[in-house]
């Protein structure tokens, strides 16, 4: 599994990220797509697929993405931005030939904390504690995304 290339992302208007290097090395972060009052609200979508482009480039190569799959939102903006940015990178891994996933957010839930109705705090706390030190929700969900991801790879012999 050294070799394998991964990355997982918490979609929204600031997206929580998680990366799996060749080497095994881990990277996350958050990264903001925002759209200021002076630019169309397609921008940040635009600026969603360089930045996915860029992190491809610097990579090298992405084996598989895998999401966060979102159901249910509390609000109409959320659901609006979710299906745009969800759009973009399904599009984007199509064009790019990269196989993509959503894993649902109970299972990641359950995965993290044994609880597939855990609160934020509770995912949080649990990211903590395999070592990590997110500094969000969103860095925290990627992470708990890349941990479950990975546990997948190993149990199909690192395929």
């Amino acid at each position: 599994m050294t070799n394998l290339i991964l990355l997982c992302i918490d979609l929204g208007t600031t997206t929580g990220w998680a990366r799996l290097d060749g080497h095994g090395a881990i990277l996350s972060g958050t990264a903001r797509f925002a759209h200021s009052r002076f630019e169309g609200g397609g921008m940040r979508y635009l600026r969603f697929k360089r930045w996915l482009t860029e992190t491809k480039n610097g990579l090298g190569r992405i084996d598989a993405v895998y999401f966060e799959e979102v159901r249910r939102h509390v609000g109409v903006d959320a659901a609006h931005a979710y299906g745009g940015f969800l759009a973009h990178l399904t599009a984007w891994c199509e064009h790019h030939g990269i196989p993509y996933e959503g894993v649902p957010v109970g299972t990641i839930k359950k995965f993290v904390t044994g609880k597939g109705n855990a609160d934020k705090a509770a995912v949080i706390t649990a990211i903590r504690r395999l070592g990590y030190a997110p500094e969000d929700d969103n860095e925290a969900d990627a992470l708990a995304i890349l941990s479950w991801a990975r546990r997948q790879h190993e149990g199909n012999g690192g395929a």
